[in-house]
């Protein structure tokens, strides 16, 4: 039986630092064993914009994770995000020699690099390359059909790519730090590794993970990823706009947004007004009326809802048998699932599981579902060994540690 096997997340938000430590266990259950988080500094909308400022907050939520664990952390499994992203389909088609009747890996590979040959600027990189379906000589299959016999090889791929020099800074904020990277994610596919089961995604369901600077999604049908993006907006966009029509201070307006706002446009909790007491840093007393801040909150928030709906294959909301699945810390502004509901007009949930244990009660905060997504996609590399070569040897020209 395999041996219990930990790994770390890093996730380097807008907002905040998170690095989760998780054990994978002989029996494929996952418990955490710790978390350290720090407060974001030098990142703007998902992207490091102050180096020496995030490498601090890193170091910082590390030195957290590992007095909590009681794990000295080598190597990190590290997620990106950012409005540079571009995820898209193509399909490699791939006719075998004349002699050859029985498909082979390699031909899957010839499939894979056929798809790929579309041009991506040289700026840009391929994070991944995902299966979505294949065909032999016209004949769909979902699964690979390596040992099938056939003339013809066709292979749907749902492929991620971004700006290099951009992944890089993250991937240099780990290793400055003594951490090697074990592998690098697209955030709402490692989202998704916890927010969906593979019936939900069969079914149909679209992924919406709203952070402090970016929205990022991801949209499965037929069990396969169909889409995925990044919007450069999230909740520290709705707190600034409540800043600059209140004129209140930045924290208070954040305070203001968690307490007392509602983005479903219900009348009914739009009356009358909130008073905001003195303070000791002499900030005068001020009346915000509720209307104002609802309607504040509710039209950035449908902003960003509509965003990612126009970002959606034609005819795709239709097919969410699921529905829409919401995580990230944003996503638990009252109202937002009531909104959504009227963007999408499909059910609305929240990505709450159960299934993994830890001795801190809140890891399952809808904030975390990205580092809980990270570890997730380490159990399923370690599965599939999905890391052999791979994206990071040709991204970062040291290659791994050995």
């Amino acid at each position: 039986m395999a041996r219990a096997k930990i790994h770390v997340a890093l996730e380097i938000g807008t907002s905040k630092v998170c690095m989760l430590v998780g054990e994978v266990k002989s029996d494929g259950s996952v418990k955490i064993l710790g978390i350290g988080t720090a407060k974001s500094a030098g990142v703007r909308k998902g992207e490091i914009c102050d180096y020496s400022k995030i490498r601090a907050c890193v170091e910082e939520a590390r030195h957290k994770a590992e007095e909590s664990s009681d794990v000295e952390i080598g190597s990190v499994f590290l997620s990106v995000t950012g409005a540079h992203f571009v995820g898209m389909n193509n399909t490699g088609t791939y006719r075998l020699p004349d002699k050859e009747k029985q498909i082979r890996p390699e031909h899957l590979k010839e499939a894979e690099q056929i798809a790929k040959g579309v041009s991506i600027g040289e700026e840009n990189v391929f994070l991944h390359t995902i299966p979505r379906h294949y065909r032999v000589d016209a004949f769909e299959h979902n699964s690979s059909p390596v040992g099938l016999f056939g003339k013809t090889l066709e292979s749907d791929y749902h492929v991620v790519y971004g700006i290099g020099t951009r992944i890089q800074n993250s991937i240099k904020c780990a290793r400055e730090l003594q951490m090697e990277v074990d592998d690098v994610v697209f955030a709402p596919i490692a989202t998704a590794q916890y927010a969906l089961n593979r019936s939900e995604r069969e079914r149909g369901a679209l992924l919406i993970d709203i952070g402090g600077g970016t929205t990022d999604y991801a949209l499965y049908l037929n069990g396969a990823i169909a889409a995925s993006g990044c919007i450069a907006a999230g909740g520290e966009h709705v707190t600034n706009d409540i800043h600059m029509l209140t004129e209140l201070p930045f924290s208070k307006a954040e305070a203001l947004k968690i307490r007392e706002g509602d983005a479903s446009g219900d009348q009914s909790r739009s009356v009358g007004g909130i008073k905001i007491p003195f303070d000791e840093k002499g900030f005068t007393h001020q009346e915000v009326k509720r209307e104002l801040l609802n309607e504040v909150i509710r039209q950035r928030m449908l902003e960003i809802l509509t965003l990612v709906k126009k970002r959606l294959p034609a005819g795709a909301i239709e097919r969410l048998g699921t529905g829409i699945i919401l995580s990230g810390g944003s996503s638990t502004m009252h109202g937002l699932d009531k909104l959504a509901y009227q963007v999408f007009g499909q059910s609305v949930y929240r990505a709450e599981k159960s299934e993994i244990s830890g001795v801190q009660a809140n890891f399952q905060d809808p904030q975390f579902a990205t580092a809980l997504g990270l570890i997730r996609y380490a159990q399923l590399a370690d599965i599939e060994k999905m890391q052999k070569g791979g994206f990071l040897s040709k991204l970062w020209p040291f290659g791994r540690k050995s």
